[in-house]
């Protein structure tokens, strides 16, 4: 099969075009004809050496996918052969075909197409586990997403409206701003113009915003400590700006916030079929109702994956990118 290989850590130039065997489904896996696979900031990082393979998984990049199951062990799955689905991928997404486990696979959601299936698992696996399951975000919250126009931005933004909270977003230009805006945000603050704690304290009347959504870090995290109201949760998803910061730890204390930080990659095969089967029975049917949608920045050829790594470091997308695979 033709994949994507990181040749060497590097730019985006040592992803290359190789021929790697077709994967063989172990026990509780599919083997997945790739038709579309997301790319995700996981890809970037792994590229550049700081992102670690798990044990066990494919050192190709690509931890989404989009397709139809081949082969594979489909007993108790409730999927046969032939099915087209979406999943989770330990890694090896950027290829003509994909194991992964059958419990990390989803249906098709009601008229979408496999290009925009295939933008959806990463993220929303992401969102629901830190906003709902750890966050414990409920309607008459207000959630504070950073990143807002990013992948997972658009997919918070949705998800915590579609549930109730008020949202507020930042995002680094007009145009990222008001695309936030348009898909449900209360409030969209232009990190390059204003400072985010102190917009929160205006939104909030001083009270600040029960959830923070965050994948930045750095001098983030102080000034999210500021905008935290009290029994506030930070829900730590990425360090983009770096993990070494100083916090005065007094207004943890006193505001009595919950600091909590995650990475999905490395969870059980349990954990992530955990979370499938919340989305399937609480997430999937937001869009057959139009509640949600998924959001497609550009789509690239899979041989020009290095060009869908550029898109992504230039800061400029909005939503998913996404590799397509001639079938």
């Amino acid at each position: 099969m033709r994949a994507i290989e990181i040749t060497s850590f590097g730019g985006p130039e040592v992803l290359q075009v190789c021929e790697r065997p077709v994967p063989v489904p172990q026990a509780g896996e599919v083997l997945i004809k790739v038709a579309a696979a997301g790319v995700n900031r996981p890809d970037v990082l792994q590229r550049l050496g700081k992102y670690p393979v798990p044990p066990g998984a494919s050192d190709l990049p690509g931890l989404e996918v989009a397709g139809e199951i081949v082969a594979g062990d489909v007993a108790d799955s409730g999927f046969h052969l032939g099915d087209k689905v979406c999943a989770l991928a330990p890694g090896g997404g950027y290829a003509e075909y994909c194991a992964v486990p059958a419990a990390h696979c989803l249906p098709i959601p009601e008229g979408l197409s496999l290009i925009e299936a295939a933008s959806l698992p990463e993220t929303y696996f992401t969102v629901w586990s830190n906003l709902f399951d750890q966050g414990s975000l409920h309607a008459g919250e207000t959630v504070l997403i950073h990143g807002g126009s990013s992948g997972i931005g658009v997919t918070a933004i949705q998800l915590a409206k579609a549930f109730g909270a008020t949202v507020y977003v930042t995002a680094g230009s007009a145009a990222k701003c008001q695309a936030c805006l348009a898909l449900g945000a209360d409030a969209a603050i232009n990190y390059h113009e204003q400072d985010f704690s102190q917009q929160v304290g205006h939104l909030t009347t001083g009270r600040g915003v029960n959830v923070i959504l965050d994948m930045v870090g750095g001098d983030y995290i102080p000034r999210n400590v500021e905008a935290l109201a009290a029994d506030g949760r930070l829900l730590q998803i990425a360090l983009l700006h770096g993990g070494r910061v100083e916090i005065n730890f007094a207004s943890v204390l006193l505001k009595r916030l919950m600091l909590r930080g995650s990475t999905l990659r490395p969870r059980s095969i349990v954990f992530k079929a955990a979370i499938a089967q919340q989305l399937q029975k609480r997430v999937w049917p937001l869009f057959a109702t139009r509640q949600i949608k998924p959001v497609i920045d550009s789509t690239y050829p899979l041989a020009q994956a290095a060009n869908a790594h550029r898109r992504m470091e230039a800061g400029q997308h909005i939503g998913k990118i996404v590799l397509t695979l001639t079938q």
